[in-house]
C-alpha cells in the first residue's frame, strides 16, 4: 500500500466521520419531532377555539399527532394536566395557584385573555338584591375554579364565608341549568354560560367585581415544560397567531365561539366584545400581584395546608420570561 493511498483513505474516512457528526449535530439541534401533542380547548378560552378551528397547531406540528380535549372548567383542565391527559391547558389564574399549592406540578407561561368571566347570577324574578342576601341560600359553583373562588371572596367582602351558604358543586353549564330550573337560588357563573343566562333567561348579575376575575393562564405540566421547551414555545407561537387574529377579526371569532359552544351569536358577542381583553399576553408583575392579592382566600377558607407560602407558590408557578421572545417576534 502506497503512502498516497493510505493518506487518501484517511482523508475519506475523516470526511465521512465529519459528515456523520454534522448530521448528528443537526438532528440534535432540530430535536426529535413529538409523536403526540395534547392540548385542551375551552369555551372560556376563545383563542383555543380559534386555533382548533383553523388547524394552526396541526400546521405548525406537521408529523405530530395533535389531540384536542374539551375542558369544561379550570378544574377539569387541571385534572387533565395532573394526569397527563393534556400537555398544555387553559385555566383561570387563581385556580392554577390552588392546584400548584396542592401539589399539581404546572407552570403558567402565557396569558390567553384578561376576562370578566364570572359574577354572581340570580334568576330574573329573584328577591336576592345583593351578595348579603345569599346567607342561607343554595349557590351553585364549580369547586376549584375561579367562579367558586370569586364567590368565596365576594362573601368575605360582607363578612360571610362558605359555611353561611349551601354550596352546590356543579360544572358551569349544569350550574346555569340548575339556576334556570330553580334548583338553586344563585350561581357563580362563567361565560359564555353566564352571558347566555342573561340574554336567554333574563338572569341578573347581583355582584360584579372585575378585580376578583384573575387572568386566563396557559399552563404546561412541568414534565412537558422541562423536556419540550422548544415545542412549548411553538405552542405559544400559534396561540399568539390566534390572539392577533381574534383582535383583528372580532365578529369571526364570535362566530367560532357561537358555533363551538352552540350558543347564539349575540351571547358570544357579549362575552367577547364587552368582557374579554386580549391585549396583554405576557405574564408579568401585574399578573403576579393580582394572584398575590387573591391568594389569601385559599388560606382563609382552608383550601390549602395551613402555613403554605402562597407567594412562593405563585413565584414557582408563573414564568414571566419564557414566552417573552415568542411574543416579541412576529408569529
Amino acid at each position: 500500500m502506497t503512502h498516497t493511498t493510505h493518506l487518501g483513505r484517511l482523508i475519506r474516512g475523516g470526511t465521512a466521520l465529519l459528515a456523520g457528526l454534522l448530521l448528528s449535530a443537526n438532528a440534535f439541534a432540530q430535536g426529535t419531532p413529538l409523536k403526540e401533542l395534547k392540548l385542551d380547548y375551552a369555551h372560556y378560552s376563545p383563542t383555543s377555539l380559534v386555533l382548533k378551528h383553523h388547524g394552526w397547531v396541526e400546521e405548525e406540528f406537521k408529523g405530530t399527532e395533535v389531540k384536542w380535549v374539551l375542558s369544561q372548567g379550570s378544574n377539569r383542565a387541571l385534572e387533565y394536566l395532573n394526569s397527563g391527559a393534556i400537555d398544555v391547558g387553559s385555566t383561570a389564574g387563581l385556580a392554577a395557584v390552588l392546584a400548584r399549592a396542592n401539589g399539581n406540578p404546572i407552570k403558567a407561561v402565557y396569558i390567553y385573555s384578561r376576562p370578566e368571566w364570572t359574577a354572581l347570577v340570580v334568576p330574573k324574578d329573584s328577591p336576592i338584591k345583593s351578595i348579603k342576601d345569599l346567607k342561607g341560600k343554595k349557590v351553585a359553583a364549580t369547586k376549584g375554579t375561579d367562579p367558586y373562588l370569586f364567590l368565596l371572596r365576594g362573601l368575605h367582602t360582607v363578612g360571610l364565608d362558605r359555611k353561611d351558604i349551601e354550596h352546590v358543586n356543579l360544572q358551569h353549564p349544569d350550574g346555569r341549568a340548575a339556576l334556570v330550573k330553580g334548583d338553586v337560588d344563585a350561581w357563580a357563573g362563567l361565560d359564555p354560560h353566564m352571558a347566555a343566562a342573561e340574554l336567554e333567561n333574563g338572569a341578573k348579575l347581583v355582584y360584579r367585581n372585575v378585580a376578583f376575575n384573575t387572568y386566563g393562564f396557559l399552563n404546561a405540566s412541568e414534565n412537558f415544560y422541562s423536556k419540550n421547551p422548544d415545542a412549548l414555545r411553538r405552542v405559544i407561537k400559534v396561540y399568539e397567531r390566534a390572539r392577533l387574529w381574534a383582535i383583528a377579526n372580532p365578529d369571526a371569532t364570535a362566530k367560532i365561539l357561537a358555533d363551538e359552544a352552540k350558543i347564539p351569536l349575540a351571547v358570544a358577542q357579549l362575552q367577547l366584545k364587552q368582557r374579554t381583553d386580549f391585549s396583554n399576553p405576557q405574564p408579568g408583575t401585574e399578573h403576579v400581584e393580582a394572584l398575590k392579592a387573591a391568594a389569601p382566600i385559599l388560606l382563609e377558607e382552608e383550601l390549602v395546608r395551613k402555613g403554605t407560602d402562597l407567594n412562593k407558590v405563585i413565584t414557582d408557578l408563573v414564568d414571566t420570561r419564557f414566552a417573552q421572545p415568542v411574543i416579541a417576534a412576529k408569529p
